[in-house]
């Protein structure tokens, strides 16, 4: 085995030797997320200035050399062993991509005075939590299935979007005689209808009418049912992709020590 080879299974999740590195770089993770909260309570923030920056330059140190020695051992991978356009389809994967974010700004201008600026390059941030997708197989599954199932999630959206304009052109047309500053328009009518339909019900927006409370409730009754449907679907897929996973996985390891069979 060639050292980039032993590089790329070092570092790579599920491969027993890298289990060190899993470790550490999840529990960085989770410190970078615990900073970035911390960060935004003023008073902790300016009495620990000096740390949390010195915590932020270490950890995209960290997370950069990852990302450089991950691109340079992934052509060990068949799928992208190509040197050139293997590289480029690995960095246009979506793990690859979450790994660039945590490192964004490495590759923004420096701090000005400007205030949003910087909640901005904060925020940033907060993308460092979906590595974690790469280290935990449960959020990986959770990725296929998605993926697998996109067109019937798609379509439960257009259905969603139609019964969206639907109840709000409803509501417009029997409320806005009686309620002109409330429904003022269709657009406007659609914040009530989107709390509706998600049985959120703020109570900042409501019909006064006998036909726009039946509306109403025959709107609220169909939201649940529609919310249900890509709930459902995920879970059976998530299901469905775990059992596949765990036959595969069984199928891998030895009957008698359980260990990892070599590919």
């Amino acid at each position: 085995m060639s050292l980039k080879e032993r590089v790329y299974h070092f570092i790579e999740p599920d491969h027993e030797p890298g289990r060190i590195v899993d470790v550490a770089i999840i529990v960085l993770i989770l410190l970078n997320i615990v900073a970035l909260i911390l960060e935004t309570v003023e008073s902790i923030y300016n009495l620990n200035r000096a740390a949390f920056e010195l915590f932020e330059d270490f950890s995209l140190t960290v997370f950069a050399i990852e990302y450089l020695v991950r691109l340079w051992a992934i052509t060990a991978n068949p799928r992208f062993s190509h040197p050139v356009t293997g590289r480029i389809r690995f960095v246009l994967t979506p793990l690859a991509i979450i790994d660039f974010l945590a490192i964004l700004p490495l590759f923004l201008p420096p701090p000005t005075v400007d205030a949003r600026f910087i909640r901005v390059i904060r925020v940033i941030r907060i993308f460092r939590v979906l590595k974690l997708v790469r280290y935990f197989r449960a959020l990986r599954l959770l990725g296929h299935v998605i993926a697998d199932r996109k067109e019937e999630l798609v379509s439960i959206f257009l259905v969603l979007l139609i019964l969206l304009a639907l109840s709000s052109s409803l509501m417009y047309l029997v409320e806005h005689e009686d309620q002109p500053e409330v429904f003022t328009s269709i657009p406007a009518t659609m914040w009530w209808s989107i709390v509706t339909l998600t049985t959120v019900g703020y109570g900042d927006t409501y019909p006064i009418t006998a036909l726009g409370q039946t509306i109403a409730a025959v709107i609220a009754i169909l939201g649940i049912g529609m919310f249900a449907l890509p709930a459902g679907l995920l879970g059976a897929g998530f299901v469905d992709a775990l059992a596949a996973h765990r036959s595969e996985d069984s199928e891998r390891r030895c009957p008698h020590c359980g260990e990892l069979l070599d590919e």
